[in-house]
């Protein structure tokens, strides 16, 4: 399975991006989780938003709850990430992942995914 993430860019604190991710490659699982994380410089990733084991089911970080909205495109496997009301501290790599046997205790673990994308920068100046 293979992951293409794109969206990258540069905005002002306060503006919008929309990040793109599409699977492609063998068959996923359809309950298979689609998720958002970050990773900023020297840190962990850090979960953002995923749509849970196949559903249009969201789960949000509570940075950003209320500001990204996560989505599943027309095809089953594409996913987006509607960033609005950007903040500096949004800055980070976006990786986009897919978890096939995740439980809801696991979701927001990076390290319960199965497959990643190569990750965009989002950079928010402040």
């Amino acid at each position: 399975v293979q992951l293409q993430a794109s969206g990258r860019g540069l905005v002002q604190a306060g503006g919008s991006l929309r990040l793109s991710c599409a699977a492609s490659g063998r068959a996923v699982s359809r309950t298979g989780t689609m998720a958002w994380f970050r990773q900023a410089p020297g840190k962990e990733p850090e979960f953002v938003a995923a749509l849970w084991r196949g559903s249009t089911n969201t789960r949000y970080e509570d940075s950003v709850q209320g500001r990204f909205t996560v989505s599943r495109g027309s095809a089953w496997n594409t996913m987006y990430l509607q960033m609005n009301s950007l903040k500096p501290e949004d800055t980070a790599v976006y990786f986009c992942a897919i978890g096939e046997r995740l439980i809801i205790s696991t979701m927001r673990n990076h390290r319960m995914y199965d497959y990643w994308g190569q990750g965009t920068q989002v950079t928010v100046s402040s």
